[in-house]
């Protein structure tokens, strides 16, 4: 059996970006023989294992033929008479086909180094129609700090039409849209993941909300809940949202109803539907939006105030008084600042 370390981490070392984790390919062995020398077998599809020693992810070469709909509408060949070229021209763009041998040594079928060189995504082979998951993949590509400035080769953009012609991409699992967008959402360049749905008409059905780009904040939920309200907070309603994000957002949400009462009343019940005490180190995370600018001294006085409060005086109020008593002691607080 020969090793060879392929797609995403070689394409990274040859940008001179150290790789977060590395896949490799074997040929010429079997199942039998990869579990005979310790690896840990885990892939459903095909033969995919984890090294003994590294648990790094080792997959048998292999080439595969359209057999259904969906990213995992395939049937998947191997033995040892694949070969690693044969493993490579199956593989999205020439950046990522790629492969480098024991000995350092380059191999790239497909000139993606001169792709590298000439900053754009071009397909590998025409194969790359049949899989609707590679066109979000690039879309995720775009958000990557060495890959953001990349373009798209004029040949590949007509692949792109036909996978969204074939309606193809709604056959994709929630879970794995969600998977893509976090990921972008954990890189630096994330505007450029949604700049790239809109530009390459990539929206349907997944991102049919997003009209609009907004992406501030250091962190995915936070960068998520400003793509939110820069979209009416309708963005992907379909898809996995964890409750992490989901906070976020809603905490946001109810910080900008604040902002737009007008009422006094009104936004004495909104401060209390914020619940300043559990949320405020989320609440003091959105000191870094640029669109909360103006209003963050107003906020700012407005949750040190209520963090100030002494709700232990209810702790012997009637539980029907509760309420009542807790918004007279927030107007007590806030009355001269609302």
């Amino acid at each position: 059996m020969k090793f060879f370390q392929v797609g995403g981490s070689v394409r990274d070392e040859l940008l001179g970006v150290e790789p977060k984790d590395r896949d490799w390919v074997v040929v010429n062995s079997s199942p039998e023989e990869m579990e005979e020398n310790g690896f840990k077998p885990i892939g459903k599809d095909f033969p995919v294992f984890l090294h003994p020693e590294t648990n790094e992810e080792y997959a048998l070469a292999r080439t595969e033929r359209k057999s259904g709909v969906g990213y995992k509408g395939f049937e998947f060949y191997f033995d040892s008479s694949v070969t690693l070229e044969d493993d490579l021209k199956r593989r999205d763009f020439t950046i990522n086909s790629i492969a480098k041998d024991e000995n350092g040594n380059i191999i790239d079928p497909f000139e993606g180094r001169l792709d590298l060189k000439k900053k754009i995504f071009k397909h590998t082979s025409p194969a790359f129609e049949e899989d609707p998951l590679r066109v979000l993949r690039f879309a995720r590509f775009k958000a990557y700090k060495q890959l953001h400035n990349f373009n798209v080769h004029e040949e590949t953009k007509g692949y792109f039409e036909k996978v969204i012609a074939s309606k193809e991409l709604k056959n994709l699992s929630p879970e794995r849209v969600w998977m893509e967008t976090k990921k972008a959402l954990e890189n630096k360049f994330s505007n450029e993941f949604f700049k790239a749905l809109i530009d390459y008409h990539l929206t349907d059905p997944w991102f049919t909300g997003l009209k609009s780009i907004s992406c501030d904040g250091d962190l995915p939920e936070l960068k998520w809940a400003d793509m939110q309200r820069i979209n009416g907070f309708k963005l992907s309603e379909s898809l996995p949202t964890p409750n992490s994000f989901l906070q976020i957002q809603e905490s946001l949400k109810q910080v900008i109803n604040f902002i737009d009462c007008k009422k006094k009343s009104e936004k004495l019940k909104l401060i209390e539907n914020i619940n300043v005490h559990r949320s405020y180190k989320i609440l003091m995370q959105f000191k870094k939006y640029e669109s909360l600018k103006e209003h963050w001294d107003y906020l700012e006085k407005i949750f040190k105030l209520v963090m100030a409060i002494d709700f232990s005086v209810l702790a012997n109020v009637d539980a029907s008084e509760v309420s009542h008593q807790k918004q007279l002691l927030y107007y007590e607080a806030l009355q001269e600042i609302i």
